[in-house]
């Protein structure tokens, strides 16, 4: 790691809606899969406070399970719960050492798409308003417990993406058709989710054009219709999107230096959150897939930190430097750049 910039800018307090963080970077969220039974236990809380304790503003929690029989879709992966009496329980004791150690944190709530043998073109409307009710009873229940806000999962393939995304939405009814029809699911989602916290609650969309099943997909082929996309979600309620993408530094669309995080900021006027790479000389699919198996270095954040001062996004999540090393925020404020671990695959069964 190394900056030729000044990184106060990311340690700068910010406050978006009623959610007053004390950093600019956000923790991203990544699944763990160490709550046996779908609980969080002592381990998972200790492990999201060391990174408040070390500089986090604002932390996303791993992918959370709602309420739906076919929300799980990873057999084997003890992927945590957010329903369920011991399961908000172990949640609530996550919101306790977070805000003891003087950061906010909000849960991803997360379906992952239906059994392999099904599509939403076969959800029958009764079942989707079953889905609806589970995150809207997940949101209801985050803001009981304590949580900060709620971080919706749209991204990455899975279920509310699926609805996004026209290769795999060909419905036929009102849940299908162009890019701003096939929005309606998620509308629901939000909108439901909205009536359940109240106005002044921060709700969080995760987007991405990439697919886990398709890196190159695009669902907005240029910021025109990427507006026409982001219009129906603005006004069913979304406060922050948080903008995926796998390497920050790479313009969106041709004719401008915008990241998807810089467009969706433009085009909506909503604050952003930019994710990807960030602090890593590689993308995080290179590290996990077949025969990789190098070190993912620290690399230089000037162009980063360049693109933060010019207020293309608010908020940068980290991902791999954050789960293997609860300290990355803290060494990076403090110049500590020799002592930042670097990642390995081999880092993600161990909770830092």
């Amino acid at each position: 790691m190394n900056t030729s910039q000044s990184v106060q800018a990311l340690f700068q307090p910010v406050t978006i809606g009623n959610m007053k963080l004390p950093s600019r970077i956000v923790m991203a969220p990544m699944t763990r899969g160490f709550s046996p039974g779908g609980i969080p236990g002592p381990d998972v809380a200790a492990y999201y406070r060391r990174r408040a304790e070390n500089g986090v503003g604002l932390i996303v929690t791993e992918g959370t399970i709602v309420n739906h029989p076919e929300a799980h879709q990873q057999p084997g992966v003890a992927v945590p719960h957010f329903y369920g009496e011991q399961a908000l329980a172990g949640w609530s004791k996550v919101v306790s050492e977070v805000h003891e150690a003087g950061g906010k944190v909000i849960p991803q709530l997360w379906h992952m798409g239906l059994n392999p043998d099904r599509s939403v073109n076969e959800l029958t409307e009764a079942e989707i308003r079953d889905i609806v009710e589970a995150f809207a009873q997940a949101a209801a229940d985050a803001k009981r417990i304590g949580f900060d806000g709620i971080e919706l999962h749209g991204a990455h393939g899975y279920l509310i993406d699926q609805f996004f995304w026209e290769k795999t939405n060909q419905r036929t009814d009102r849940y299908g058709g162009d890019i701003v029809a096939r929005t309606r699911f998620a509308v629901e989602v939000i909108e439901a989710c909205r009536q359940a916290v109240g106005p002044d609650y921060p709700i969080v969309l995760r987007i991405s054009q990439w697919k886990g099943s398709d890196y190159s997909a695009k669902l907005a082929e240029t910021p025109e219709q990427l507006g026409q996309f982001l219009a129906p979600l603005v006004e069913a309620g979304v406060d922050i999107f948080h903008c995926s993408t796998r390497r920050f530094w790479q313009p969106e669309f041709d004719g401008s230096e915008l990241n998807l995080a810089g467009w969706v900021k433009q085009l909506t006027g909503k604050p952003t959150i930019t994710v990807g790479s960030i602090g890593l000389d590689s993308e995080v699919t290179s590290y996990f897939s077949e025969g990789k198996g190098a070190e993912a270095e620290s690399t230089s954040i000037d162009k980063l930190i360049s693109k933060l001062d010019r207020q293309e996004f608010d908020l940068v999540a980290v991902g791999r430097a954050l789960l293997v090393d609860p300290a990355w925020a803290a060494k990076l404020r403090d110049g500590r750049w020799s002592e930042m671990t670097p990642f390995t695959p081999e880092a993600a069964k161990v909770l830092h």
